[in-house]
């Protein structure tokens, strides 16, 4: 009697939490919108404002634009006009979904444009970051938001560098870079291991010079100068270059002793520790968390990438990632490159060639006769 009383309570505490769980489902629980405006008022213009955030913070989207609509085309002077312009861009961007998420990115720039000296307008560039930053997908897939989600975000730092979004958009940009470095990196690992060197290069150069914040870029340098050396003697000044930045850019990496040793036997200087990175990555072993045991199993159900390794101090690059020159193509000026860009131009000054020879374009060929026919016997058609 004990144990069935027992698993009688369990059932009704199960079947409560199960009721509990639908109503917030079915919108019992509000979410707050994140711009009310406090000021209490009757004017019809702010009933109607009311209302129309009322209805986003229940879900109900449809019909909240098409209040924040009637305000916008009856109210034109109204001092709630911007509020409604960026609610009517909020809730697309709450309602989600591609096509909806379009549509909101398309109100947030319409919002900027009209007000661009608002507190407000640097909120709108940031979500127009997270839409791109949501839609994200991992680093061996299409870059295409992340690529966005960059321009994006360096835009908000660029047009509101004193924004209080600024230091939270800083550290967006700081995952997305560490997506699309990761991308280059595996495209620059493909390369090295089909033996493709002057192409491995290439990827891993710019991928080191643009992202420097990256977690595996002491490894990406360590497979550049291997790639360098394997090119020949004429990259063996880059590859040592490759080796010290390793020590002194990334000193508390695993491959520091292994540049100092390729420095050894290349019998080149090994350069000192960098003070600033050194306090940078031990800022970043401090702070690092490290992802759950479960993180590993969800990431393959997962479409967005995983940031957990991303950098959490220094400065993100500043401008977008821009293919350079393979390191074989000879560079104008480079000492031993008889490449030059020179480019001269001077005035003919004999013109008997057009003068005495015809103009092509006033004498079109003669057309050609028809060629005759074979003077054999006719064939006969074959019989069905």
């Amino acid at each position: 009697m004990v144990v069935c009383e027992i698993m009688m309570r369990y059932r009704n505490c199960l079947v409560l939490a199960l009721v509990v769980v639908l109503l917030g489902g079915c919108g019992f629980r509000r979410k707050k919108y994140e711009n009310p405006i406090t000021k209490d008022t009757a004017q019809p213009d702010k009933i109607l404002f009311d209302k129309a955030i009322a209805d986003i913070e229940k879900g109900r989207y449809e019909v909240a634009r098409l209040t924040l609509q009637t305000l916008i085309n009856t109210y034109d002077t109204s001092e709630f006009l911007a509020k409604s312009k960026l609610a009517l861009a909020d809730s697309w961007y709450r309602e989600g979904g591609s096509h909806a998420l379009a549509q909101a990115e398309a109100e947030y720039k319409d919002f900027i444009l009209f007000y661009p000296t608002l507190e407000e307008a640097a909120e709108a560039q940031e979500k127009v970051c997270m839409i791109h930053y949501k839609q994200m997908e991992k680093p061996d897939r299409d870059a295409m938001h992340a690529l966005r989600a960059d321009d994006e975000c360096r835009q908000l730092l660029v047009q509101f560098p004193n924004s209080r979004f600024a230091p939270r958009v800083q550290q967006t940009l700081r995952e997305i870079q560490e997506v699309i470095a990761e991308g280059e990196y595996r495209t620059g690992e493909f390369y090295y291991k089909k033996g493709s060197f002057p192409a491995a290069a290439n990827r891993l150069q710019t991928l080191v010079d643009h992202y420097p914040l990256y977690s595996q870029a002491d490894e990406a340098l360590w497979t550049l100068g291997d790639a360098y050396g394997k090119m020949g003697p004429r990259f063996r000044d880059k590859s040592v270059a490759t080796y010290a930045r390793i020590v002194r850019e990334y000193p508390l990496s695993g491959y520091v002793e292994l540049a100092k040793r390729q420095l050894t036997r290349m019998e080149a200087q090994i350069p000192e520790p960098d003070p600033v990175a050194l306090a940078r990555m031990q800022y970043e072993k401090e702070n690092y968390v490290k992802p759950g045991l479960m993180s590993h199993f969800w990431g393959i159900f997962r479409r967005g990438p995983d940031v957990s390794s991303a950098a959490k101090s220094g400065n993100p690059a500043t401008t977008g990632l821009r293919p350079a020159a393979p390191p074989n193509v000879p560079v104008p000026g480079e000492p031993g490159s008889a490449v030059t860009a020179e480019v001269t131009a001077s005035t003919v000054t004999d013109s008997s060639a057009l003068d005495t020879q015809p103009d092509a374009r006033q004498n079109p060929p003669a057309p050609q006769p028809p060629k005759p026919e074979a003077s054999g016997p006719a064939q006969q058609p074959k019989k069905k």
